[in-house]
């Protein structure tokens, strides 16, 4: 296949291009700056400007594009960025695609688990309901601008849970402590964190490729855990206690409405669709990926 990616120098771009390129297929980049190979576009989503023809010959367009949710304290202007950032990119793409004749068959665009803001102990799949906060109200627009697609494209909105890497993204900060047994759990710690290793991020992005599904995905893995556990699990996986607490008042006191819209909520989310489409994870349980984020190789 030819696939075309919008945000693929981050943490999760960084792994589907691998993946995808070893698996054989022939994967495009977007970039803001000069490209710096063949394989690389520029473009400029806060202009909206997108040769519409770099996508005419793509059988798919894959977008991960975005202001980094938790890279910076949420001012106004950050949360402005936030929007902006999602909304032009996701707008740019799809008005590229209306330019063409035979638009890319395929559109997978990034969502997330903060979709459904804090619901406590509910069973979220999904046709489960929206939340209300920052998050939940962004999710709910980038979602909605992924579907303003050309008819016949199907479009897919992966809401992608906590990622588990060995370095980026929320492991990025939490790792280190947890090495140093200065880590553990995040407020009283029985909130839901739906989960998932950056491996089984890439396979799932992989799979929603051709699987045939469309609309709100899932991508978490199958078995729940809360906050306590996760902490847990990770710390005994790098011998560590992992006892240290954070009180969440610590948390609102440090990081703000960050810590209300990212580490505090409960969202007990399930792989619904990817699991009865028949995806295979290669980290289906805590203890397995809390085994591989702590592995050197």
């Amino acid at each position: 296949m030819r696939i075309v990616i919008a945000g693929a120098s981050g943490l999760i771009g960084t792994d589907v291009s691998a993946a995808l390129r070893h698996a054989g297929h022939d994967v495009v980049a977007l970039v803001r700056r000069a490209p710096r190979a063949a394989s690389e576009v520029r473009w400029d989503p806060a202009a909206g400007s997108l040769d519409p023809h770099v996508l005419a010959a793509a059988d798919a367009v894959i977008n991960l594009s975005g202001a980094g949710i938790g890279d910076r304290p949420w001012t106004r202007r950050r949360i402005d960025e936030l929007f902006t950032t999602r909304l032009a990119a996701t707008r740019t793409l799809t008005s590229a695609m209306g330019k063409l004749d035979n638009p890319p068959s395929m559109f997978l665009s990034q969502s997330a688990s903060g979709y459904y803001g804090d619901a406590g102990t509910a069973r979220l799949r999904e046709d489960s309901s929206s939340g209300s906060g920052v998050l939940s109200r962004l999710c709910v627009e980038w979602e909605a601008a992924a579907h303003e697609a050309p008819s016949g494209v199907r479009v897919v909105t992966p809401r992608t849970g906590v990622v588990l890497s060995r370095s980026g993204g929320a492991m990025g900060r939490l790792l280190p402590l947890l090495r140093l047994g200065l880590g553990g759990p995040l407020g009283h710690g029985t909130q839901y964190w739906p989960w998932i290793t950056l491996p089984d991020v890439t396979a799932a992005f992989t799979f929603l490729l051709t699987s045939g599904l469309q609309g709100p995905v899932n991508v978490c893995a199958p078995e729940e855990a809360d906050v306590n556990s996760l902490m847990a699990a990770l710390a005994a996986a790098l011998h560590r206690p992992g006892v240290l607490r954070v009180p969440a008042f610590a948390l609102r006191l440090v990081m703000g409405k960050l810590a209300d819209e990212l580490l505090l909520p409960s969202q007990r989310m399930e792989p619904g669709l990817l699991s009865e489409a028949g995806f295979r994870w290669r980290h289906p349980s805590l203890s397995q990926a809390a085994a591989w984020v702590a592995a050197k190789d």
